[in-house]
């Protein structure tokens, strides 16, 4: 039944979720613009920092300072991007490797295949939950997971850090001419090899801070990143493939259309909800909300 009361909690409810998911989007077209590849691992970095977390808010710093461990968890999985990328893409460029697509793709479907089953092996097919001190909060008469507004806000504050990265310093402006021309700024004097590890660390890093986040929400285990991948993708082709602002806008748009789907037509299909979008607006505008078009010879 609609209700006034309802369909504002389900709006809310979709716009922070939307953001959150927006987060690995973020990383997801990041890694594309500067790199020019693919990354199918991220659900598993996304995996890694949710695990990094666990252990760091369960036997270390606590569940008060959980977002010392979602800070943490960031960093951790940056650095493990930043140690894989020399080892796995850097060869795309540097190896004489033709078909540099194929290639991402087997690489990275084969590091998600990797990190999966390691998680497996190491903490079991168990699902676990860091936990929560953070109460329900009212945002005016409509209550709210404190857990889910809390990550929520950290995402806005981690896309507010990273634009402020890309438009005010030095290497934002490096990574902005890399992503417009690499053969550009290398004749600029950029050493694009290595941002293209910087960049890969932090576009996974996104990913960690969105599964250290929603830990406590969606629970952590080995294949915890999978339906936070597919709806990643989703938004990516939603927005547009490479277009930032079209991560933001096609995540909250993503979020939404789940949430109100699920509250007013049935929950149990609450995931077709964000394919159904997915349809209507390729068929719309199949380059995306913002993705340009492909110029013809």
């Amino acid at each position: 039944m609609f209700t006034p009361e309802l369909f504002a909690q389900s709006l809310i409810a979709g716009v922070i979720i939307g953001v959150i998911y927006a987060l690995m989007a973020l990383g997801i077209t990041f890694i594309y613009s500067i790199v020019k590849m693919i990354n199918w691992a991220m659900g598993e970095f996304y995996m890694i920092g949710s695990f990094v977390q666990y252990f760091l808010v369960v036997g270390l710093v606590g569940p008060d300072l959980w977002y010392i461990a979602a800070i943490l968890s960031a960093l951790s999985v940056f650095l493990v991007g930043f140690l894989v990328e020399p080892i796995l893409i850097k060869p795309m460029f540097t190896g004489g490797i033709e078909r540099k697509d194929d290639y991402a793709t087997v690489v990275t479907i084969a590091l998600l295949l990797l990190l999966r089953n390691l998680a497996t092996a190491i903490s079991g097919p168990y699902q676990r939950t860091p936990g929560t001190t953070l109460p329900t909060v009212m945002l005016g008469p409509l209550p709210e997971n404190g857990a889910r507004l809390a990550a929520f806000l950290c995402a806005l504050a981690a896309m507010a850090l990273f634009w402020l990265l890309l438009r005010k310093t030095w290497l934002g402006l490096a990574l902005r001419a890399t992503s417009q021309s690499r053969v550009g700024a290398q004749t600029a004097g950029v050493d694009v090899l290595r941002l293209d590890q910087i960049a890969f660390g932090i576009g996974v890093a996104l990913a960690g801070f969105a599964g250290a986040l929603l830990a406590p929400v969606f629970l952590v285990f080995p294949t915890n990143g999978v339906v936070t991948t597919t709806k990643g993708f989703e938004i990516i082709v939603i927005g547009g493939l490479g277009s930032i602002p079209g991560a933001l806008i096609a995540g909250v748009l993503l979020g939404i259309a789940e949430s109100l789907g699920a509250s007013f037509i049935a929950s149990a299909y609450q995931n077709a909800y964000g394919f159904i979008l997915l349809l209507i607006v390729l068929m719309i505008r199949p380059s995306g909300l913002f993705g340009e078009k492909l110029r013809e010879a």
